[in-house]
Protein backbone atom coordinates (compact mmCIF):
# COMPACT_ATOMS: atom_id res chain seq x y z
CA UNK A 1 0.00 0.00 0.00
CA UNK A 2 1.42 3.37 -0.97
CA UNK A 3 2.31 6.06 1.52
CA UNK A 4 -0.35 8.32 -0.02
CA UNK A 5 -3.07 5.73 0.58
CA UNK A 6 -1.89 5.18 4.13
CA UNK A 7 -1.92 8.92 4.77
CA UNK A 8 -5.43 9.27 3.35
CA UNK A 9 -6.65 6.32 5.41
CA UNK A 10 -5.11 7.79 8.53
CA UNK A 11 -6.77 11.14 7.91
CA UNK A 12 -10.14 9.48 7.41
CA UNK A 13 -9.75 7.62 10.69
CA UNK A 14 -8.84 10.85 12.48
CA UNK A 15 -11.85 12.64 11.01
CA UNK A 16 -14.13 9.73 11.94
CA UNK A 17 -12.74 9.73 15.48
CA UNK A 18 -13.28 13.47 15.81
CA UNK A 19 -16.82 13.02 14.55
CA UNK A 20 -17.54 10.40 17.19
CA UNK A 21 -16.03 12.58 19.91
CA UNK A 22 -18.07 15.53 18.70
CA UNK A 23 -21.27 13.51 18.80
CA UNK A 24 -20.56 12.27 22.32
CA UNK A 25 -19.72 15.81 23.47
CA UNK A 26 -22.96 17.10 21.99
CA UNK A 27 -25.00 14.38 23.70
CA UNK A 28 -23.34 14.90 27.07
CA UNK A 29 -23.04 18.69 27.15
CA UNK A 30 -24.63 20.29 24.12
CA UNK A 31 -28.08 18.81 24.65
CA UNK A 32 -27.95 19.78 28.31
CA UNK A 33 -27.08 23.41 27.58
CA UNK A 34 -29.92 23.58 25.07
CA UNK A 35 -32.35 21.88 27.45
CA UNK A 36 -31.45 24.18 30.33
CA UNK A 37 -32.31 27.13 28.11
CA UNK A 38 -35.60 25.45 27.28
CA UNK A 39 -36.23 24.91 31.00
CA UNK A 40 -35.81 28.64 31.59
CA UNK A 41 -38.05 29.45 28.63
CA UNK A 42 -40.73 27.05 29.83
CA UNK A 43 -40.70 28.49 33.34
CA UNK A 44 -40.88 32.04 31.97
CA UNK A 45 -43.73 31.11 29.61
CA UNK A 46 -45.72 29.65 32.50
CA UNK A 47 -45.16 32.65 34.73
CA UNK A 48 -46.27 34.98 31.91
CA UNK A 49 -49.35 32.84 31.26
CA UNK A 50 -50.23 32.84 34.95
CA UNK A 51 -49.93 36.62 35.05
CA UNK A 52 -52.48 36.67 32.21
CA UNK A 53 -54.84 34.38 34.12
CA UNK A 54 -54.11 31.26 32.05
CA UNK A 55 -53.59 27.92 33.80
CA UNK A 56 -51.17 26.52 31.20
CA UNK A 57 -48.70 27.88 28.66
CA UNK A 58 -48.46 26.83 25.04
CA UNK A 59 -44.87 26.14 23.96
CA UNK A 60 -43.38 24.85 20.72
CA UNK A 61 -43.20 21.42 22.40
CA UNK A 62 -46.71 21.42 23.85
CA UNK A 63 -48.55 22.54 26.96
CA UNK A 64 -46.56 23.50 30.05
CA UNK A 65 -48.63 22.56 33.10
CA UNK A 66 -46.62 23.43 36.21
CA UNK A 67 -43.19 24.22 37.63
CA UNK A 68 -41.43 21.53 39.67
CA UNK A 69 -38.97 22.47 42.40
CA UNK A 70 -36.88 20.05 44.47
CA UNK A 71 -35.10 21.74 47.40
CA UNK A 72 -32.64 18.83 47.65
CA UNK A 73 -31.42 19.76 44.16
CA UNK A 74 -30.76 23.41 45.04
CA UNK A 75 -32.62 26.69 45.46
CA UNK A 76 -32.39 27.49 41.75
CA UNK A 77 -33.89 24.18 40.59
CA UNK A 78 -37.05 24.94 38.62
CA UNK A 79 -38.13 22.74 35.71
CA UNK A 80 -41.33 22.98 33.68
CA UNK A 81 -43.71 20.03 33.73
CA UNK A 82 -44.89 19.42 30.17
CA UNK A 83 -47.76 17.32 28.88
CA UNK A 84 -46.62 13.93 27.59
CA UNK A 85 -43.45 11.85 27.80
CA UNK A 86 -42.19 11.85 24.21
CA UNK A 87 -38.55 12.45 23.36
CA UNK A 88 -39.21 16.08 22.40
CA UNK A 89 -40.95 16.72 25.72
CA UNK A 90 -38.22 15.12 27.83
CA UNK A 91 -35.63 17.17 25.93
CA UNK A 92 -37.33 20.34 27.20
CA UNK A 93 -38.36 19.54 30.76
CA UNK A 94 -40.10 16.96 32.91
CA UNK A 95 -42.89 14.94 31.33
CA UNK A 96 -46.38 14.30 32.70
CA UNK A 97 -47.69 10.82 31.91
CA UNK A 98 -50.88 11.12 29.89
CA UNK A 99 -53.91 10.14 31.95
CA UNK A 100 -52.19 10.49 35.31
CA UNK A 101 -53.41 12.90 37.98
CA UNK A 102 -52.87 16.63 37.70
CA UNK A 103 -51.15 18.47 40.58
CA UNK A 104 -53.15 18.16 43.78
CA UNK A 105 -55.64 15.63 42.43
CA UNK A 106 -56.49 12.26 43.98
CA UNK A 107 -54.47 9.61 42.19
CA UNK A 108 -50.91 9.58 40.95
CA UNK A 109 -49.16 12.57 39.39
CA UNK A 110 -46.65 10.55 37.35
CA UNK A 111 -43.53 12.40 36.18
CA UNK A 112 -40.63 11.30 33.96
CA UNK A 113 -37.27 12.97 33.35
CA UNK A 114 -33.81 12.37 31.96
CA UNK A 115 -30.98 11.43 34.29
CA UNK A 116 -28.25 12.31 31.79
CA UNK A 117 -28.27 14.61 28.73
CA UNK A 118 -31.13 16.93 27.79
CA UNK A 119 -30.89 19.02 30.95
CA UNK A 120 -30.53 16.07 33.32
CA UNK A 121 -33.39 17.19 35.58
CA UNK A 122 -33.26 13.92 37.56
CA UNK A 123 -29.51 13.31 37.46
CA UNK A 124 -29.37 13.47 41.26
CA UNK A 125 -32.32 11.12 41.76
CA UNK A 126 -30.25 8.74 43.91
CA UNK A 127 -29.61 11.56 46.41
CA UNK A 128 -33.29 11.87 47.30
CA UNK A 129 -34.17 10.65 50.78
CA UNK A 130 -37.40 9.76 52.53
CA UNK A 131 -38.93 13.01 53.76
CA UNK A 132 -37.48 15.20 51.02
CA UNK A 133 -39.95 17.57 49.42
CA UNK A 134 -41.09 18.09 45.85
CA UNK A 135 -42.94 21.36 45.22
CA UNK A 136 -45.28 21.70 42.26
CA UNK A 137 -46.39 25.23 41.39
CA UNK A 138 -49.56 25.90 39.42
CA UNK A 139 -51.16 29.26 38.67
CA UNK A 140 -53.00 29.39 41.97
CA UNK A 141 -51.39 26.85 44.28
CA UNK A 142 -48.12 25.35 45.46
CA UNK A 143 -48.54 21.65 46.18
CA UNK A 144 -45.97 20.08 48.50
CA UNK A 145 -45.29 16.36 48.23
CA UNK A 146 -43.12 14.47 50.72
CA UNK A 147 -41.10 11.46 49.58
CA UNK A 148 -42.27 8.13 50.95
CA UNK A 149 -39.39 6.21 49.34
CA UNK A 150 -35.78 7.14 48.60
CA UNK A 151 -34.61 7.88 45.09
CA UNK A 152 -32.56 4.69 44.86
CA UNK A 153 -34.93 2.37 46.76
CA UNK A 154 -36.86 0.97 43.81
CA UNK A 155 -35.53 -0.18 40.43
CA UNK A 156 -37.91 -1.72 37.91
CA UNK A 157 -37.88 -2.62 34.20
CA UNK A 158 -39.35 0.03 31.91
CA UNK A 159 -42.29 -2.34 31.32
CA UNK A 160 -43.40 -2.08 34.98
CA UNK A 161 -46.36 0.20 34.33
CA UNK A 162 -47.83 -0.35 37.79
CA UNK A 163 -45.64 2.46 39.11
CA UNK A 164 -47.75 5.06 37.26
CA UNK A 165 -51.11 3.53 38.17
CA UNK A 166 -53.54 5.80 40.08
CA UNK A 167 -52.91 3.68 43.20
CA UNK A 168 -49.53 1.98 42.62
CA UNK A 169 -49.24 -1.48 44.15
CA UNK A 170 -46.02 -3.45 43.86
CA UNK A 171 -46.80 -6.98 42.60
CA UNK A 172 -44.02 -8.17 44.89
CA UNK A 173 -45.61 -8.12 48.36
CA UNK A 174 -42.16 -7.65 49.87
CA UNK A 175 -41.19 -4.93 47.39
CA UNK A 176 -41.00 -1.15 47.73
CA UNK A 177 -44.23 0.78 47.22
CA UNK A 178 -46.07 3.85 48.46
CA UNK A 179 -48.24 1.83 50.91
CA UNK A 180 -51.00 4.45 50.98
CA UNK A 181 -54.78 4.53 50.83
CA UNK A 182 -56.44 4.16 47.41
CA UNK A 183 -57.65 7.78 47.59
CA UNK A 184 -54.20 9.21 48.34
CA UNK A 185 -52.78 12.08 46.31
CA UNK A 186 -49.42 10.83 45.09
CA UNK A 187 -46.51 11.95 42.94
CA UNK A 188 -44.18 9.47 41.24
CA UNK A 189 -40.76 10.32 39.80
CA UNK A 190 -39.26 7.99 37.19
CA UNK A 191 -35.88 8.13 35.47
CA UNK A 192 -33.18 5.85 34.05
CA UNK A 193 -31.49 3.63 36.61
CA UNK A 194 -28.05 4.16 35.05
CA UNK A 195 -26.37 7.22 33.59
CA UNK A 196 -26.15 5.57 30.20
CA UNK A 197 -28.63 3.51 28.20
CA UNK A 198 -30.61 1.06 30.28
CA UNK A 199 -34.05 -0.50 30.27
CA UNK A 200 -34.22 -0.20 34.05
CA UNK A 201 -35.92 2.70 35.82
CA UNK A 202 -35.53 4.28 39.23
CA UNK A 203 -38.83 5.17 40.86
CA UNK A 204 -39.64 7.30 43.91
CA UNK A 205 -43.07 7.86 45.42
CA UNK A 206 -44.28 10.94 47.30
CA UNK A 207 -47.55 11.93 48.97
CA UNK A 208 -49.22 15.34 49.09
CA UNK A 209 -48.78 16.89 52.52
CA UNK A 210 -49.63 20.55 51.96
CA UNK A 211 -51.15 22.99 49.52
CA UNK A 212 -50.92 26.75 49.79
CA UNK A 213 -51.86 29.74 47.65
CA UNK A 214 -48.93 30.97 45.62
Amino acid sequence: MSRRVLTATGLLLVVAGLGVLGYVAWQLWGTTLLAERRHDEGVAALEDAWDDGEDTARTDIGDALAIVRVPRFGDDYAVPLLAGTGDDVLAAGLGHFEGSARPGEVGNLAVAGHRITHGEPLRRMTELEVGDLVLVDTRTTTYTYRLLTAGDALEVPFTATWVVDPAPENPDPEGVGPDTAPDARLLTLTTCAELFHTDQRLVAFAELVDEAPR
